[in-house]
Parts: C-alpha cells; structure tokens; sequence
C-alpha cells in the first residue's frame, strides 16, 4: 500500500523526528553536531522553514519547525541528509545509509501544544539523564529560549513571543515553565502523535484541519456500533 503524503499546511508548526538507522549513533563528537546545526541552518534559509526548538541526541534530532511553503519541511530535510551523510560516511570511513527510513512528523496545534512540545524536546537529555537541567546540555535550543543565548538556527514563535514584553521577561517566564512536569498523558500524546504521524491538537483543532486537508487526521476508535452512520462515516 503507498503511503499518504505527510499533512502539510504553510505556516502551521510541526513536530520533526529524525532517527539514526536501527538506532545507532549519529553525532560521535562535537565536531558533529557542529556540523549538523550549520546544514540545519543553511536548509531552512534556503527552503523557508523557522525553527522554534531542537534537539540533537546522540541517535535521533527533535525539530520543532514552521514551514513557509508545502515543500519547505521535505527539501530542508533532504538537503540536511544528504549533506550529513557526505560528512559522517567521509569522517568515519564508512558507507551505505545513516537514517532510519523516512522522518517522522506530526503537524500541532501551536496555540494549544507549541510551550508544552518546545519543553518536551529540550528535556530530552534530562529525561535520558545526560544531564540535570536543561541548561546544561549545549546541543538544544534551551540556552536560546530560556536564557537569551544568541542562535541564529531558533525563530521565535507567536505564542513563545506572548510571553512576556520583553525578551528579559519572555525568557523568564520560560523558565518557570520548566519547574512544572509535562504530565504523562501530555506526553504519550506527543509521541503517539509523531510516530504515527496523526495530528496533534484539540477535537476542534483536528476537525478544522481534515476538513481543509480532505483527510483523517486521527485514527478511527476501536469498537462502536457498526451499524451506525457515524461508524459508517469514520471507516471512509
């Protein structure tokens, strides 16, 4: 069966997942992830994507992105790969793929989920307990959003931005994000989201968004009376 076109809107943030091939590593010294962010940078200048929020673990990369175009998010990562790649298999003498299939993605809404996904991704290397707080890990965009680090990769986005006046308050008030845990529920709902591709956002936010798409953006409820016109309606 061929698989769907990912759901892309212009203007509308997404959720980026790129893993490395069977789960091996990907950045092996800092050089790496030097690398990496430079190509970043380049291919959403060059295929209009903003970057929000990111994060480079060892064996997957969290993007946080705004597309400008409907084929911003798939050139910017095809151009990325496949400058990366030229860069490992040449820095490491070695040859054949380095990522796992396809990235996966998720489209969100950014009014309801942006401050909770931007959390979730650079608390990665919290929760895989690289480090004790978020600050402490050079590879994200934390230090840009909560401490006013300069980075050119990061754009801030509109709910980010209504944080505060300034950027003296907007970035404290981030930080106080950060004292509160991201429930479990939040969480599951994110990866649920992102691996399986489905969009994440409230029952308005996802009726608004199949209406304009023309496509099932959750999957249909297990069970339900089958006779039903809803059940009907839901098995299209």
């Amino acid at each position: 069966m061929a698989r769907l076109p990912r759901f892309v809107i212009p203007g509308q943030l997404q959720h980026v997942i790129v893993r490395g091939n069977n789960r091996t590593e990907i950045f092996c010294a800092d050089a790496d992830y030097q690398f990496y962010l430079e190509k970043l940078q380049l291919a959403c200048e060059e295929h209009a994507c903003q970057i929000h929020a990111y994060v480079l673990m060892t064996n997957h990369v969290h993007l946080l992105v705004t597309p400008q175009e409907e084929q911003s998010i798939g050139k910017a990562m095809q151009m990325l790969g496949r400058y990366y790649v030229q860069y490992y298999n040449y820095t490491y003498r070695r040859t054949g793929t380095l990522w796992e299939g396809r990235y996966k993605a998720t489209l969100i809404d950014f009014e309801a989920y942006l401050l909770t996904c931007m959390r979730y991704i650079e608390l990665n290397p919290v929760r895989a307990g690289m480090v004790a707080h978020p600050s402490e890990y050079p590879w994200s965009s934390y230090r840009r959003n909560a401490l006013g680090q300069p980075n050119e990769i990061v754009t801030p986005q509109l709910e980010y931005q209504r944080l505060g006046k300034t950027d003296e308050e907007r970035q404290a008030a981030y930080r106080q994000l950060f004292k509160h845990h991201i429930t479990e529920t939040s969480m599951n709902e994110i990866r649920n989201a992102t691996n399986k591709a489905w969009v994440l956002g409230n029952d308005q936010f996802k009726q608004r968004i199949q209406k304009q798409l023309e496509r099932r953006v959750e999957p249909n409820a297990k069970g339900g009376d089958r006779k039903s016109e809803n059940y009907k309606i839901n098995r299209v």
